[in-house]
């Protein structure tokens, strides 16, 4: 009942928008699409900020995360060949 209720009363806001835009002047049509293109442009450039700032997190944690391993690595390997040293000096 509420979403049905919410639907029908966009459908009006809808159906009135586009009612009072048909009856503008065409100086005025020409100013709601300027306002709408300025504010799409603008959603734009904000989703593109996230997505910069996203990718520039992720790139960093990653970072972080493979110099983590390499130095783990590191670690192991030089526990690897002071274990191979050590048997040997057992034989």
């Amino acid at each position: 009942m509420k979403k049905r209720n919410g639907l029908l009363a966009l459908l009006g806001v809808g159906a009135l928008a586009f009612w009072k835009y048909k009856n503008m002047s065409p100086e005025e049509q020409d100013k709601v699409k300027s306002q709408f293109n300025d504010a799409k442009r603008k959603f734009t450039e904000a989703g593109q900020d996230l997505k910069n700032q996203a990718e520039s997190k992720f790139n960093e944690a990653k970072g972080a995360v493979e110099t983590k391993f390499n130095q783990t690595k590191h670690q192991v390997e030089e526990g690897i060949e002071d274990i191979k040293d050590e048997t040997q000096s057992y034989n």
